[in-house]
């Protein structure tokens, strides 16, 4: 009996630290420090244990949740990111007021969601993961309630995640329309013994689950909330949503279209194609003309989905392993450079804009080097881990024959080191402002730690790469 919970165990550890942050809220009296953010902690560290043992053991839960390694080695991501999320979302909690209990709990259960996300195999399933881990953001996004712009930007995500979840759930009814389930290996089973004689229908499902999809990684055309709702919200709620939420969809993506619809590639991998190319050239091209770092690191995000989006038409084996590597790359690195944006805010000025970061080598000196690390990191310069990262996706897009697809990432990749290098020569090179001196914070211990951590696991799977790479390769062996 206790076997069927097996594979559900790790999201059960972040759930239960979720409602133990809501009952240690309910009862803590106005004005006692309480510390909440150790509650979620202790369930993720829970959640790493039982991802550990649940490897190489292929637990399946009531049959439509399966921990085989491949969704295991994205809860391991999810892990990462909620660790590193809490705690740079310590000074935002205790700087803007916001109610700890009701932040770290939304933050734990939009987790569990991703986790579910990442481990399921039935298409209502990921469905449901998909609403719970985005009504918690829509929350996150508006969590500060006398912001306007806030209240905009989580309105916005509101507006166009329920476009997506009707696209998603429309497909699925087409899905099960035709094959009479919404079980992964039994659509798969089903769509190849009709993929030779394709008709409308079948189009019309794959297309309405590919835009779903494409609003949750931010492709082009759909990605019009990302800048305003990353702008919006709390730093360390940008930094949260814009690895977690893509690790998550990219997990389902990866798992529906890579296995389930994969005899169906040659009809849909045209357009993911176009989507692809189109993603990365419109992310990197409208980053360079921002000056907020917030909405740059937006359209990063957007280009960034476009690499993955690479991989994924790719459809190899390395293709799969380098959209793990690729992920937890990018999650680490994104953290980071959200974190030190998250300690220099401070409750009456973002200091997000770029010629905020003048001279702040003289006085942040580490938080300029780290800052360093995570744009040469997003720009694919070695020794960081985002050109190992970058490396591999284009390798398996020119081994599955997408050159000119990977000639576009390059260009790109290349013409983004412009806005990267932009904010880094005005930290090193730029004299800062008078006030400057005074309006930024000191760095609290805990996001400080948080970023230096960040700063030495990417350096590290920049030098030393192969063990996580081989995980990640042997990961995507079983996927279901």
């Amino acid at each position: 009996m206790f076997a069927s919970f097996h594979a559900i165990v790790p999201m059960l550890c972040v759930t239960a630290a979720g409602f133990a942050a809501m009952v240690a809220e309910a009862f803590r009296e106005k004005g006692e420090p309480m510390p909440i953010g150790p509650l979620g902690v202790v369930g993720l560290i829970g959640a790493a244990v039982s991802t550990a043992l649940l490897w190489d053991r292929h637990a399946t839960s009531f049959g439509v949740v399966t921990a085989d390694n491949f969704g295991l080695f994205v809860t391991a991501i999810l892990i990462v990111v909620g660790l590193l999320s809490l705690a740079i979302s310590a000074p935002t909690v205790e700087r803007e007021g916001l109610p700890r209990g009701e932040y770290y709990a939304l933050m734990l259960f939009s987790l569990a969601g991703m986790m579910l996300m990442a481990t399921a195999t039935d298409l209502l399933v990921i469905f449901l993961a998909l609403e719970v881990l985005s009504l918690a953001i829509y929350v996150l996004t508006g969590i500060r309630r006398d912001s306007q712009m806030g209240a905009e930007g989580a309105f916005k995500y509101f507006l166009l995640g329920g476009f997506s979840s009707a696209f998603f759930l429309y497909g699925i009814a087409f899905v099960y329309g035709l094959t009479g389930s919404t079980h992964l290996d039994r659509v798969g089973t089903l769509m190849a013994a009709q993929a030779t004689s394709s008709g409308p229908l079948q189009i019309l499902a794959v297309g309405l689950l590919l835009v779903g999809f494409a609003f949750k990684v931010s492709a082009v055309p759909f990605h019009m909330w990302t800048p305003d709702a990353y702008e919006a919200a709390p730093p360390a709620v940008t930094g949260f949503m814009s690895t977690g939420v893509k690790a998550a969809a990219f997990a389902a993506f990866v798992r529906v279209f890579l296995s389930a619809l994969e005899p169906l590639i040659g009809g849909w991998s045209e357009i993911v194609w176009v989507l692809a190319a189109a993603t990365m050239i419109l992310g990197t091209v409208v980053g360079v003309a921002q000056t907020s770092i917030k909405r740059m690191l937006a359209y990063s995000s957007v280009a960034h989905g476009g690499y993955l989006l690479l991989a994924l038409v790719s459809g190899n084996d390395t293709a799969k392993g380098a959209v793990l590597f690729y992920l937890l790359v990018y999650a680490v690195t994104n953290l980071g450079a959200f974190g030190i944006i998250s300690v220099l805010e401070t409750r009456d000025q973002a200091n997000d804009r770029v010629t905020d970061y003048a001279g702040l080598w003289s006085t942040h000196p580490t938080l300029a080097l780290m800052m360093t690390f995570f744009l040469l990191s997003l720009g694919g310069f070695p020794p960081m881990a985002g050109f190992i990262a970058k490396w591999y996706v284009f390798a398996a897009a020119i081994h599955a024959g997408y050159v000119w697809l990977a000639i576009i990432g390059v260009l790109t990749s290349v013409v983004s080191v412009f806005f990267y290098l932009r904010v880094i020569v005005m930290m090193y090179m730029s004299a800062p402002d008078a006030d400057t001196r005074t309006t930024l914070p000191a760095v609290p211990q805990l996001a400080g730690a948080a970023i230096v951590i960040s700063a030495l696991i990417i350096l590290y799977l920049g030098v030393l790469p192969t063990r996580v790479l081989e995980w990640a390769a042997a990961s995507v062996s079983g996927i279901i």
